[in-house]
């Protein structure tokens, strides 16, 4: 598809994905491509992208606060000490995604999480965020990648650590959504927010 930034409801120009719904324009414009730190942020992401697949992303927007509060605030500790007891609790939550196969996923991945030392998934997953200068600003949607080679050796390395539900296309989405990219389009008011 080639097409460039579109006119929003303000007039100004945008990525064409963040113009259908009120959540979209405002996850555009003041979350999508900013940078994300933090081991619990980013569990939060990780999760999100991976319950995410399959289907569309205003799906999960629109359970997010849903997701937050049936998980503890994806706080990595808290998440990791859940019990079986909490699994069915999760199943049965209309609030989030019931996949069984995603909700075991973050949990296997908050267990293994909770091993690693502070800051280290953090540093992880920002030592894949490929040098800017060598990413020229795409100017349509055709331009945008699905996959790097950056996602998919950080996908590879995060299932080497032991986690799951972490495929290069999910990986290279939470690249997209936490900065490590800066995929708005050239024309784009947001583009340019998106790096420390």
């Amino acid at each position: 598809m080639s097409v460039g930034a579109v006119p929003g409801p303000d007039g100004g120009l945008r990525c064409p994905w963040g113009l259908s719904t009120e959540d979209y324009i405002a996850y555009h414009d003041e979350e999508w491509g900013r940078p994300v730190h933090g081991d619990d942020a980013l569990f939060e992401r990780l999760c999100l992208e991976a319950f995410q697949s399959g289907l569309s992303w205003i799906t999960i927007l629109r359970r997010r606060e849903g997701f937050r509060r049936a998980f503890d605030d994806f706080a990595i500790a808290k998440v990791a000490q859940y019990t079986e007891a909490d699994k069915e609790r999760l199943l049965a939550d209309a609030g989030i995604i019931r996949n069984r196969a995603k909700i075991e996923a973050t949990l296997a991945n908050a267990r293994v999480l909770a091993g690693w030392p502070p800051g280290e998934l953090d540093a992880l997953i920002w030592s894949y965020a490929p040098d800017a200068a060598t990413r020229p600003a795409p100017r349509t949607i055709a331009d945008v990648p699905a996959v790097t080679p950056e996602s998919t050796a950080l996908s590879k390395a995060l299932k080497k650590r032991g986690l799951r539900f972490i495929g290069p296309t999910t990986a290279y989405a939470l690249m997209q959504a936490c900065g490590l990219v800066d995929d708005h389009l050239a024309d784009c008011r947001a583009r340019g927010g998106a790096r420390p």
